[in-house]
């Protein structure tokens, strides 16, 4: 005799899942809610992001690729890549001098930072009253770079500090802002004293974080202190010093006030930079569209040298 009868299909909860029901409903709509409890809460911060970054950012792509003297919204003009070819046309000064300034002002600014902070933090490693002297070099940090601009630049002046310094020592007056091939350099001996108590402060906590044991090793085994600088201090700070790379490097390509402030890009374009370049270009000559193409140029330049020092953080860390 054949069974007739079929056995009933029923469905099967995957494992794990909690059976439908009322109680598992509640815990759907409490889950909905606290969402969007979370949505409102961010919503202000959101707000803020969309209406002062999202916004500029989108206006900005679309001058890059417009032509617009600044005034009425109507007059924009789509011309395509036509800003950007024009930064690096043959005759443009964007890559000769303003980048190449930009650059080396940076590059400046990052060595100089670096090496006075290295040496200043190990002596402040060694010294009594620790917290004072760090306060002392982070002074410049508050100060605003127009009182810093201003006052380095008097004491550049050929009756300033710094010539009578060296008529003092029987060397002759410099003009360090008036020439040009000692514009730059002097821009970035202020631009890096002032930055080195940020430095100073992120090198020493560092340095506290150096286990003593290290040290009391080496000095049994007889190490000198310049071995114990080169092969303990300077490798297990390698973390700090990347950070202070990276932060002093960003800033330094996004220089503009204490430039305005100190020498206005002269002589001549000496010490003109791409912050610099687009201020004159959108507010000065009403270029609103090769002004925000130079913007994006920089932007690149900024994010592919922060991903290459972020590259080399997390390779040194690896290896560390």
């Amino acid at each position: 005799m054949v069974n007739t009868l079929t056995p009933a299909t029923t469905e099967r909860a995957a494992p794990g899942t909690p059976p439908a029901g009322p109680a598992t409903d509640g815990r759907a709509r409490t889950r909905r809610r606290q969402v969007v409890v979370a949505y409102l809460f961010l919503a202000p911060t959101l707000l803020f992001f969309a209406v002062f970054l999202i916004l500029p950012l989108g206006f900005a792509l679309l001058l890059s690729m417009s032509r617009w003297a600044g005034f009425d919204l109507g007059e924009i003009q789509p011309v395509g890549t036509d800003n950007f070819t024009s930064l690096f046309a043959d005759g443009s000064t964007f890559l000769a001098p303003v980048l190449s300034n930009t650059l080396l002002f940076a590059l400046g600014t990052v060595v100089l930072a670096l090496a006075g902070s290295v040496v200043v933090a190990t002596c402040i490693d060694n010294l009594r009253f620790q917290g004072l002297w760090r306060t002392l070099y982070f002074l410049p940090i508050v100060t605003t770079v127009v009182a810093v601009g201003n006052v380095w630049k008097y004491m550049y002046e050929p009756g300033g500090l710094v010539n009578g310094v060296l008529n003092a020592l029987g060397l002759g007056s410099v003009a360090f802002l008036q020439n040009p091939g000692t514009a730059l350099p002097s821009v970035v001996v202020v631009q890096a004293w002032a930055s080195v108590g940020s430095a100073i402060l992120v090198l020493t906590a560092g340095l506290k974080s150096i286990p003593e044991s290290y040290y009391e090793a080496a000095e049994l085994d007889g190490a000198g202190p310049a071995t114990v600088f080169w092969r303990i201090t300077l490798p297990l700070l390698r973390p700090s010093l990347l950070l202070v790379c990276i932060t002093q490097l960003i800033g330094g390509l996004q220089s503009f006030a204490l430039i305005v402030v100190m020498t206005k890009g002269g002589p001549g374009d000496a010490t003109n930079v791409a912050a610099l370049e687009m201020y004159r270009q959108a507010f000065s000559y009403g270029h609103w569209g090769p002004a925000s193409a130079a913007a994006f140029v920089l932007f690149v330049v900024v994010l592919v040298v922060t991903l290459v020092q972020l590259w080399i953080f997390r390779r040194k860390g690896e290896e560390a």
